[in-house]
């Protein structure tokens, strides 16, 4: 055995020993504040003591770094290429959280080749960075990569807002996860209500589609209030749990972090974060398999 493999050996031992909760936040629909969802709970996480690492995972029109004032010297595009590894373009937000950047403005990188596609999940696999949370900020849509993003996760928290577009789009992320690659439960965040019972009421409107049409468990674990310290906070490149501690929102996002913390790491694949890159890289092979029958 060389000592890069006995390296590599080493590494994947830890992980197994160190559970890595990896949770996607994904909408179907762009503006109902998904990245915002993600990146203040990472903070809120982070406050409660945790290694929180945040992937930009809207390969080709990134915004996590933008909307927290950092500036990137290298993306996932210097990981991809090859010239240089995944810990190397980590960069350090509020209360410690690691940013992973994407790109922003890149076709390229939206339609991954296989082989670029398996050069991301081997960074993954050799990330040496400490982390307790892995959260995957989704880009809108249902493009195969939101898809293969959140079928790799533990969790999948939908993130939904009051409009039409915003359920009928969740619902149709829901569907397509659920029928075509065996995900089954979602975890529901009701963002922008005016109060409890409107995010209870949206959650209910989501909840009779799915279960007259689908076999899926939905569960309610927030609601995000309308705040307009939100949008002071957005306006300053700072986070609402960061500036304004005792707001609505930031209470709701401190809640949030708390429930995260309390769900269980699976002991099965899927509980590490050496699992995280086995799914991720299982669907892949098999679309390149079947383009070659």
């Amino acid at each position: 055995m060389t000592g890069d493999q006995a390296n590599g050996l080493r590494m994947m031992n830890e992980m197994k020993l160190n559970g890595v909760k990896v949770v996607a936040v994904t909408g179907g629909k762009g503006g109902v504040g998904k990245t915002s969802a993600s990146i203040n709970t990472a903070v809120a996480l982070a406050e409660k003591g945790k290694k929180v690492v945040v992937l930009d995972a809207d390969l080709g029109l990134a915004n996590v770094d933008v909307m927290l004032g950092l500036r990137a010297d290298r993306n996932l595009s210097h990981v991809i290429s090859g010239e240089c590894e995944l810990d190397e373009v980590l960069v350090e937000g509020p209360k410690g959280i690691q940013i992973i950047p994407a790109t922003s403005g890149t076709q390229s990188m939206v339609e991954l080749s296989h082989a670029q596609h398996a050069g991301l999940i081997r960074a993954f696999s050799e990330m040496r960075t400490p982390c307790d949370v892995l959260i995957v900020d989704t880009a809108a849509g249902i493009s195969d990569m939101v898809l293969s993003f959140s079928r790799a996760s533990q969790d999948v928290l939908v993130v939904v807002c009051d409009e039409p577009t915003s359920i009928t789009d969740a619902y149709a992320l829901i569907k397509i996860l659920s029928r075509e690659h065996g995900v089954f439960r979602f975890k529901v965040v009701a963002n922008m209500v005016r109060s409890l019972r409107e995010g209870m009421e949206l959650f209910a409107k989501l909840s009779r589609v799915t279960d007259r049409f689908l076999d899926v468990a939905l569960e309610l674990v927030a609601t995000i209030p309308f705040d307009d310290n939100l949008r002071k906070a957005v306006r300053k490149q700072k986070l609402v749990v960061e500036s304004f501690p005792n707001s609505p929102a930031a209470i709701a996002y401190q809640g949030l972090a708390s429930k995260i913390i309390s769900w269980p790491i699976p002991q099965q694949p899927g509980g590490h974060l050496e699992f995280f890159v086995e799914r991720l890289v299982r669907e892949p092979r098999a679309t390149e398999e079947s383009n070659a029958r």
